[in-house]
């Protein structure tokens, strides 16, 4: 059940269908007496139709059909299967102990998900691939601030990365199965690039300590905050890397 005023959640779950009956419509009334969160609201669900049209087109190309986000959620579901089926493994071999304990246990982490896989994903399919073009264009130095803010007001502040020579250039709106997410790029005067990634925290409102993991030429840093879920992510052989690791808020 929601509560009034609603929160962003609220709104959010209003925006991707997920409300039941009674509370959609109790939302509706109240939107219908508050302009401004209605049209907020009204964008939101603007976003979300080009979101769908653009992905329903573009990532029907057979050469990338391993990023179809229909595909990457797939997967993750393939995967959270067979953790359950590690799990069970895991509990026979408790019960007769010894080394098939800890083979199960062992086989258990292989198939635990790694932490923001979705954001390696949407730098391949945007950065690399160029497959999804931006929402939003930066046309002044505050402006991707102004843009995100329109949609995730209570995250954390973009990173201020301009000591590693890059600065914000373009927005792109996302979807997770926890919710809208997003991906800021970044440029630096010779064209390489990183991005900012953020999403909500996935199933049972899991939050990440923060962290870093490399996958294949990628690197992530993750890290939690203000509600969200949060990841940098750049190529390994970005020559700025230090500088990067350095500009990271935490």
């Amino acid at each position: 059940m929601i509560s009034l005023p609603p929160s962003e959640r609220d709104l959010h779950a209003y925006v991707d269908r997920q409300l039941n009956d009674a509370d959609r419509q109790q939302l509706e009334t109240w939107l219908a007496s508050h302009p401004d969160e209605a049209a907020q609201v009204r964008a939101w669900q603007t976003d979300a139709q080009h979101l769908r049209a653009a992905l329903s087109g573009a990532l029907q190309q057979p050469a990338n059909a391993q990023l179809d986000p229909l595909a990457v959620r797939q997967r993750l579901k393939r995967n959270a299967q067979r953790r359950w089926a590690s799990a069970a493994v895991l509990m026979l071999a408790v019960g007769v102990g010894g080394f098939g304990g800890w083979q199960a246990r062992q086989m258990t982490l292989v198939h635990a998900p790694a932490p923001m896989t979705d954001a390696l994903q949407a730098y391949r399919l945007i950065a690399q691939q160029g497959l999804l073009p931006a929402d939003y264009t930066v046309a002044g130095d505050s402006g991707m601030q102004q843009w995100l803010d329109r949609y995730f007001a209570r995250a954390s502040r973009l990173p201020d990365l301009s000591a590693a020579g890059f600065r914000p250039v373009s927005g792109r709106l996302l979807s997770t199965d926890e919710g809208p997410a997003a991906m800021v790029m970044y440029e630096d005067g010779s064209g390489h690039k990183v991005s900012f990634y953020l999403r909500p925290p996935g199933p049972k409102n899991t939050f990440l300590p923060r962290g870093s993991r490399s996958d294949g030429e990628l690197r992530a840093d993750y890290w939690s905050g203000d509600g969200y879920n949060y990841a940098m992510v750049s190529p390994t052989d970005t020559p700025a890397a230090p500088l990067l690791k350095q500009s990271l808020p935490f």
